[in-house]
């Protein structure tokens, strides 16, 4: 089932029920505050209709979670997320702070649309206007009467949107309407697939991130504006493990093997008998015709080319390391 979604994701076009990524708002008047101490993302110059990656750190540093923020206005906030937790920790943060603020999960229910025909289907359904929204970028667009908030988001490498149903009355009928408008592009239910996410790089937190890591040796450099004039919590703790460097990083892995069990357990990277990292998720790629992996790999083992082993409950296998995202060949 997982190598026939692969494809289908890659050559058409999935629609995605992930109602489970809910929406922790943050409005108020010291909103913007409270969602910049949150990351050590830059959102001074974000505009409303913008969606930014934010990874979310603690004290230490360490990951607690990987949303993407909405800026819905200068004072209101989408964390996008699959994890409520996180709205403990942020309404934790805005009590102890006192700032005037209000958090809550928002009656919102996402439904994706992904895959290299997701354009024209979501046009068809929306209006051409979709055209004109960029990538994480959102806007306002109307079905049976009511308006929905569209994002050129999700979590595939193959281009989609993000619908972000706020009436649990219209999802079934834009589900229906969906795949109506598009059964001549072959569409389909679909989910996240495994191997399409591990070829494009895409980190899964609590497999690939968890709270024992933090952004920069997770490849999350670029969301980290350190330097810049901005409050939030970790930046003194980030800041020196920019400057000491950092000891892990998280690469890919060419696994000789046809067989590529489930990662229950991390798996021990291995050269003779020395254990210089672990594997975190694996696939077999049916475009690679071998395993791919992302593993977290200590310093001095991050470059392309190298040989090295990888132990599994299947067996020792030889594994070669490569750089992120993997150069998937051309269909």
């Amino acid at each position: 089932m997982t190598e026939s979604n692969y494809w289908h994701l890659k050559e058409h076009v999935q629609v995605w029920d992930v109602s489970c990524q809910r929406q922790i708002e943050i409005v108020g008047p010291d909103a913007a505050r409270l969602a910049q101490m949150i990351t050590p993302r830059d959102l001074s110059k974000a505009v409303p209709g913008r969606c930014l990656y934010a990874p979310m750190v603690n004290a230490a540093g360490g990951l607690l979670n990987d949303p993407v923020i909405l800026k819905l206005d200068d004072d209101r906030f989408w964390l996008s997320i699959a994890d409520l937790d996180i709205g403990l920790w942020v309404a934790g943060l805005a009590h102890g702070l006192g700032l005037d603020v209000q958090v809550f999960e928002a009656d919102v229910h996402p439904l994706a649309v992904q895959g290299p025909k997701a354009n024209e289907l979501v046009a068809r359904v929306f209006g051409e206007s979709v055209h004109d929204i960029g990538f994480f970028r959102f806007a306002p667009v109307e079905f049976m009467g009511h308006e929905f908030r569209a994002a050129r988001t999700g979590w595939s490498k193959q281009g989609g949107f993000e619908i972000y149903v706020d009436r649990a009355d219209l999802a079934e009928p834009l589900w229906d309407v969906l795949f109506e408008a598009g059964t001549d592009l072959d569409v389909g239910p679909g989910c996240p697939n495994l191997i399409e996410r591990i070829e494009g790089g895409l980190l899964s937190y609590g497999n690939d991130i968890t709270v024992a890591n933090n952004p920069l040796e997770c490849r999350l450099d670029q969301f980290c504006q350190l330097d810049a004039d901005i409050d939030f919590i970790g930046r003194d703790a980030l800041r020196r493990i920019r400057d000491d460097g950092p000891t892990r990083r998280t690469m890919g892995l060419f696994l000789d093997t046809a067989d590529v069990p489930s990662v229950r357990d991390r798996w021990p990277v291995i050269v003779g008998d020395e254990a210089i990292g672990f594997v975190t998720s694996a696939a077999w790629s049916p475009a690679f015709h071998r395993g791919v992996a992302l593993a977290m790999m200590e310093w001095g083992w991050w470059t392309p080319g190298v040989e090295v082993e990888v132990e599994t409950p299947a067996g020792r296998f030889s594994a070669t390391i490569t750089d992120l995202p993997f150069e998937v060949p051309a269909a």
